[in-house]
């Protein structure tokens, strides 16, 4: 049986997706997100139960494209290790890392990232819900960006929004929001965010990326089409796109 797993989540998996959407492929979501983007292929949301859960769900998958974020080391390493495990082919698709700026301050990871803002800072995340508690009870007004509303709390004020963001949008937000300091993973990709930070003289501070993971990786979205249309099978009576 020839279908690929494509382990999504980000843009650049939703770009795969809708160019083999004539393909024998299922695309998972962890379901962080209540409301994920249409990616044009089956989906199953959901851990997979640990790597005994993961491995049977490998059962009949040709190959796995890892389209994850790339600070999803967990995942990735899990993967990676699992598919040589089983001889599978897998292939990671991330974003190019943001090349660095003069002014920038760099942080192995948000604890780094925490102990280096001074305390006073009005402080906007853009790192997720996930990284909160490193920046918690340092003297810090704290602004998160997340995707989905979440109950009201004392040491936060939650931003709800859904990218794509534009770079005048997020300099009037940042304007509004009396904002210092801003802090952000090295995802990759377009950030109007460091744009209007740079626009407006902020400090930014940036989580750098963590250490290479095992297996093939690659920037290039057309590599990863490619990879997923060399092992998916074409569906019956479908084309893929391009």
């Amino acid at each position: 049986m020839a279908k690929v797993l494509i382990l999504a989540g980000t843009a650049e998996a939703r770009r795969v997706c809708a160019a083999v959407a004539g393909r024998d492929v299922l695309a998972s979501f962890a379901g962080a997100t209540r409301a994920p983007a249409d990616l044009k292929v089956p989906v199953r949301t959901g851990g997979f139960g640990g790597e005994a859960g993961f491995r049977a769900a490998l059962s009949g998958i040709s190959a796995v494209l890892d389209a994850t974020h790339p600070f999803a080391t967990a995942i990735t390493a899990r993967t990676a290790r699992v598919c040589a495990d089983l001889g599978l082919p897998y292939l990671r698709l991330t974003r190019p890392p943001w090349p660095k700026r003069p002014l920038w301050h760099h942080a192995p990871d948000a604890d780094a990232a925490a102990r280096a803002l001074a305390p006073g800072a009005r402080v906007f995340l853009s790192t997720g819900p996930g990284s909160l508690d490193a920046f918690l009870d340092r003297g810090l007004t704290l602004f998160c960006r997340r995707i989905d509303p979440a109950p009201d709390r004392d040491d936060v004020t939650w931003i709800t929004g859904r990218p794509p963001f534009e770079r005048e949008g997020e300099r009037a937000l940042f304007t509004l929001l009396g904002i210092t300091d801003l802090v952000a993973k090295n995802a990759g990709g377009v950030a109007p965010k460091l744009d209007a930070a740079d626009d407006l003289g902020l400090t930014t501070h940036i989580i750098d990326r963590p250490p290479l993971q095992p297996g093939k990786e690659t920037h290039d979205i057309d590599r990863a089409i490619a990879f997923v249309r060399t092992h998916a099978a074409p569906l019956p009576d479908h084309r893929d796109r391009g």
